[in-house]
């Protein structure tokens, strides 16, 4: 780790000169100039010795516990086991310098450079616990991130696979009116039927979709439908005077909530529906006046739902929902190729 090796080449060296320092265990006036470089040295040595023991035994002792092991436990079990063992290497370095040094044995220093190391490893304990949770913590937060990707994407597929059978089993609905009541109609139907699911077919498996391509494809779609109800329903459009094709939005947007309009309100020739799109630079307006069918709709209930899913999976947005009683209002976010 980087910020080991930084740890390493400042506090090694600061220790193996404080260490002694401050335990009295050198009588610096009895050494010249060379002899103390060479005494620094030699605690430097002790420094980094406890240091790498003591990180070395940190890595053996951390794979004794498991992830969700107490963090209490697991802190207090690995700074007194390196303490002991940090200051066991102090004591065997304490007692090779009073063989080689000009220093008398005396019971007080021995036992500071002891406590002094122990408190240090446990001070580099604590350090290198903290190195190690943060990057723990980093590794499973890009797990986690690659897992709701996986997800995402996995979510996205399913999604992709409810909206054909969303659709078939609506069309199909008012196919199957239309060749009981109306087999000449239903013919026009089919053909045009077919050139709509052609645009579903090249389309289904795109995130994003221009809006000018969408909105060809919702008078298509509207086509459709008037052909089973005529004057019962009508559609106005408020659209921007230049559509370069740079806008875009998600596929079959516009066609889910027309059909959600359709599915769940009563209207007739003398109270038919009116659904309004206006678009404007931020999102796309989808209006209906309301008049909810009293009685179960017969629905898979995917439409609206599949939609706020796909918004949230594809662009991390959420679409307006607006229901004053007397207008059900939908605003379908809109973005730029550019962007």
């Amino acid at each position: 780790m980087t910020k080991d090796k930084i740890l390493r080449f400042l506090f090694i060296p600061l220790l193996g000169i404080v260490i002694p320092f401050l335990s009295n265990i050198v009588t610096y006036s009895l050494y010249s100039p060379l002899e103390l470089i060479t005494i620094h040295i030699y605690f430097i040595f002790l420094s980094a010795s406890i240091w790498i023991c003591c990180s070395w035994l940190h890595h053996k002792i951390r794979t004794w516990f498991a992830l969700d092991q107490n963090i209490f436990v697991k802190i207090s079990t690995l700074s007194s086991t390196n303490a002991i063992f940090g200051g066991a290497i102090a004591a065997i370095f304490a007692l090779v310098w009073y063989r080689i040094s000009k220093e008398s044995f005396t019971w007080t220093p021995f036992l500071l450079i002891i406590i002094l190391s122990a408190l240090a490893v446990i001070v580099l304990t604590l350090v290198y616990e903290i190195l190690y949770l943060s990057r723990e913590r980093e590794l499973d937060s890009k797990i986690v991130d690659q897992l709701d990707w996986e997800r995402s994407v996995a979510q996205m597929a399913n999604l992709k696979n409810e909206l054909e059978p969303h659709f078939i089993f609506n069309s199909l609905n008012t196919l199957s009116h239309l060749i009981l009541n109306d087999p000449a109609t239903a013919h026009d139907f089919n053909s045009k039927l077919a050139s709509v699911y052609k645009y579903f077919l090249i389309n289904k498996d795109r995130d994003m979709i221009s809006l000018r391509s969408e909105m060809e494809f919702v008078e298509n779609y509207f086509f459709l439908v008037q052909l089973r109800y005529e004057d019962q329903i009508s559609l106005t459009k408020n659209l921007p005077e230049h559509n370069d094709g740079k806008i875009m939005i998600l596929p079959f947007a516009l066609q889910i909530v027309l059909e959600n309009a359709i599915k769940h309100n009563e209207f007739s020739a003398q109270d038919p529906l009116c659904i309004s799109i206006e678009i404007n630079e931020r999102f796309v307006e989808i209006k209906n006046n309301k008049k909810q069918k009293k009685y179960t709709v017969n629905s898979t209930g995917i439409g609206l739902k599949n939609l706020k899913s796909r918004y949230r999976l594809i662009r991390k947005k959420e679409i307006d929902i607006e229901d004053t009683g007397k207008e059900f209002i939908v605003r379908l976010p809109l973005f730029h190729q550019n962007l």
